[in-house]
């Protein structure tokens, strides 16, 4: 069996979660302790990455990786990645969308509570040493504080975590409604939901707004000056999804102004977020955490695992080959087979750029020599070597003085 060399670039990425999914043998780390060797081993050898939400990919950086083949996101957002780039360099990207769905839904329900029940504001004042005894006492010190029965909670973006969301809500007595311009028709009927067909309309309706949705080109500030402008006055505002989703120039403002009334936030355009820093730092009730409301032992525990399986499943099986490469090669391929051959291979499970990765790249089983039992019957490790290297065959490469490196990104790259 060819071995294979596992090189992470933190020793605490080590976890026993991670390793035995990945690896059939012993495990040999060595850590990476210049820039120089960054550059000249990983980035030259990697067929594999995992990553998290810290470090951000544009095409000049996945240019440097000269054999990298597959990205995991250790986590739902892929927004850091420049995943059409990634795709042209036949480069697969993967995200972790269900580990942490429960966690993130109830860290939402937890900030909508807190928002209407202002217990973050009641501890706050209690270490301060307010003294709340009587009726008057309490009524200022809890002043805000309002009822949630009845309310309207508008959802904006309906995947895997604001359905859990929604489902909870409705137990609280929130009426609920959702905006999601994406979605199909009918889901709102099985899941007893009201959908609105506007944005707009979702903001005027609603006694508390959640954002849900994914940070792309298109929805970068959906929540600004104007959009603000377009919500109850004094309603709430809770974010668990994006930070880029929401100016906070605009929120501060608007949080000073009073026309809201209070904002939880987990995710915020710059992290790690600081109070004492960027426009929110004297911004009235808000609640800020940081970004870990995807965060539980297990969750972690399982994201890591499942990243990790989607990595062998991919260096195990199906490893992507640029069609240059393919078409370089002594090989007659003809059109019609570059064409049937074109496709995300069935083995990588929540791949997120198949429509650019399926124009570009060439997927092919390399070694069926030797299998794994315990991945269904995937092909065992083969890694790709430089475009120079021999050929066997049709669609065959040798791969035999190459040694691939799986590694962890994590601060790896350097921001432009």
């Amino acid at each position: 069996m060819m071995s294979n060399t596992v090189c992470f670039t933190h020793p605490l990425s080590l976890s026993a979660g991670i390793r035995p999914p990945i690896m059939n043998g012993p495990m040999n780390p060595r850590p990476l302790v210049s820039t120089q060797e960054i550059h000249e081993k990983v980035l030259n050898e990697a067929v594999g990455a995992l990553m998290y939400h810290t470090i951000t990919l544009t095409r000049e950086d996945l240019e440097k990786f000269k054999a990298l083949r597959i990205i995991v996101r250790i986590g739902s957002g892929f927004d850091n990645i420049d995943i059409k780039s990634a795709g042209d360099l036949g480069i697969a990207v993967c995200n972790m969308p269900a580990a942490s769905v429960e966690e993130t839904a109830y860290s939402t329900l937890c900030h909508i509570l807190n928002l209407y029940r202002r217990t973050t504001w009641l501890h706050q004042a209690l270490r301060e040493g307010t003294m709340a005894q009587s009726v008057e006492q309490i009524r200022e010190v809890a002043s805000g504080a309002a009822r949630i029965r009845g309310e309207t909670l508008g959802i904006i973006g309906l995947g895997r975590v604001c359905q859990g969301v929604a489902l909870r809500a409705k137990g609280f007595g929130f009426n609920v409604i959702f905006y999601d311009p994406y979605l199909s028709d009918g889901l709102e009927r099985a899941l007893g939901l009201q959908r609105v067909n506007t944005l707009q309309d979702l903001l005027f309706h609603s006694d508390c707004v959640t954002l849900h949705c994914s940070l792309n080109e298109h929805n970068h500030h959906l929540i600004n000056d104007f959009t603000i402008k377009q919500m109850r006055q004094g309603a709430f505002l809770v974010n668990t999804a994006r930070g880029g989703l929401v100016d906070e120039k605009a929120l501060a403002q608007a949080l000073k102004e009073g026309r809201i009334r209070g904002v939880a936030m987990d995710v915020h355009e710059t992290e790690p977020f600081c109070f004492s820093q960027g426009p929110l730092k004297d911004a009235p009730n808000l609640i800020c955490t940081p970004h870990a409301a995807w965060y539980s032992e297990q969750a972690s525990i399982e994201m890591r695992e499942e990243a990790a399986r989607e990595i062998r499943r991919a260096i195990s099986g199906n490893i992507p080959a640029p069609l240059s490469l393919i078409r370089n090669s002594k090989a007659t391929i003809t059109n019609s087979l570059i064409t049937a051959l074109c496709h995300i291979p069935d083995s990588l499970k929540n791949c997120v750029n198949k429509e650019f990765l399926s124009q570009t790249t060439h997927w092919v089983n390399m070694d069926p020599a030797v299998i794994h039992p315990e991945l269904n019957g995937a092909y065992s490790v083969a890694h790709p070597s430089h475009a120079t290297s021999p050929h066997r065959g049709l669609l065959q490469f040798n791969w035999s003085n190459h040694r691939g490196h799986l590694f962890q990104i994590n601060k790896l790259c350097r921001k432009k």
